[in-house]
Parts: structure tokens; C-alpha cells; sequence
């Protein structure tokens, strides 16, 4: 029998649910990723404010629970995130922003060589569907230019896009609770 290689492959219909349901031994787990989420965008604005010498609001991260919808929000006032970002960190499994925005800061000279930033493995964000049914996430980019846009998923590995009227830079991420 003549040598032969393969790859081994993994379609997302299938690891989805294991991520959703065996990821984390602590459902509660979901908050403090997304907080750091949250956490790591405002450092990645400031981290741009400063070497585009523009202005900075202060960092602020509100989490806010509506009983009666069933809803928790994640809103922050980082540097936000344009549709193709998006789907670039939120749509594709295990895809590192964290690691990619270091690699960035490092290759322009800037001072954050040593940043260590939360998020590193890009499966944080999916504990929200531990607890969640439906995710929407509302973003809209610090770039100038940008427009605000929505993704939904309802707990599978479909998602749709659509129209935000969101006005301020930032995300904001909403849990509807299952």
C-alpha cells in the first residue's frame, strides 16, 4: 500500500451545537467574554485614537437586563465594526481579532508591542447561544464613512445582515434569552 495524506475536515453544522452546549463548564461564562469583548474594543479605539491623534470619549461598557423581553444587552463605545468586520470576527469560527489587531499595532512601530489582549482564541463571543436563542449584534464602525449594520443568528450556522439605525461608535450585542 503506497503513503497517502489527507486533511481532516469539519463541517460548522456539525461542531456548532458541541460549542453551544460543551465549550464552557460554567454557563455564566457568556458575560465575562462578552464584557471582554467589549473590553478589548475600547482598548483597540484608544490604541487608534492615539496614533491618529483624534479625540477619545471615555471607555463605557453597559450591561442591561430586560426581564419582560427576556433580553440581556452588551453595549460598548469601542472602535466598532463595519458589516465586512463583522462577518470577519463574528461569523467565522475561531478567528482571532485579538491577535490580528496585535500583529497590526506591531508591524506600524506602535508602543503596544507587548498588549495583551483578551481575546485570543475567537470562540468567546459564541457562549452567548449557551443562553440564548437569537443573537443580534448592532455595530457601527469608528472609520469615518462607516454605516451601522445588524447581524442575527438564531442559533444555528445561518445568519442574516441587515440595516441598523445604531448612531453612536461601538456595539451592541442582544441576548434574547431562552
Amino acid at each position: 500500500m503506497s503513503e497517502r495524506k489527507g486533511t481532516i475536515t469539519v463541517e460548522t453544522g456539525d461542531i456548532f451545537p458541541i460549542i453551544k452546549k460543551w465549550l464552557y463548564s460554567e454557563h455564566d461564562i457568556f458575560l465575562r467574554e462578552l464584557v471582554s469583548n467589549a473590553t478589548d474594543a475600547i482598548t483597540k479605539r484608544a490604541t487608534l485614537a492615539r496614533t491618529r491623534n483624534t479625540e477619545l470619549p471615555e471607555g463605557n461598557i453597559e450591561v442591561l437586563v430586560n426581564k419582560t423581553n427576556k433580553t440581556i444587552t452588551i453595549e460598548d463605545n469601542g472602535l466598532g465594526m463595519s458589516e465586512a468586520e463583522v462577518e470577519k470576527y463574528i461569523a467565522q469560527l475561531a478567528f482571532s481579532g485579538a491577535e490580528e489587531f496585535v500583529k497590526k499595532m506591531e508591524d506600524a512601530g506602535g508602543p503596544e508591542k507587548n498588549t495583551d489582549i483578551i481575546g485570543k482564541f475567537g470562540l468567546g463571543f459564541y457562549s452567548a447561544f449557551m443562553v440564548a436563542d437569537k443573537v443580534e449584534v448592532e455595530s457601527l464602525s469608528m472609520e469615518e464613512g462607516a454605516t451601522p449594520t445588524k447581524w442575527t443568528c438564531e442559533g444555528d450556522t445561518d445568519y442574516t445582515f441587515s440595516n441598523s439605525d445604531k448612531k453612536e461608535i461601538g456595539t451592541k450585542i442582544t441576548l434574547h434569552v431562552n
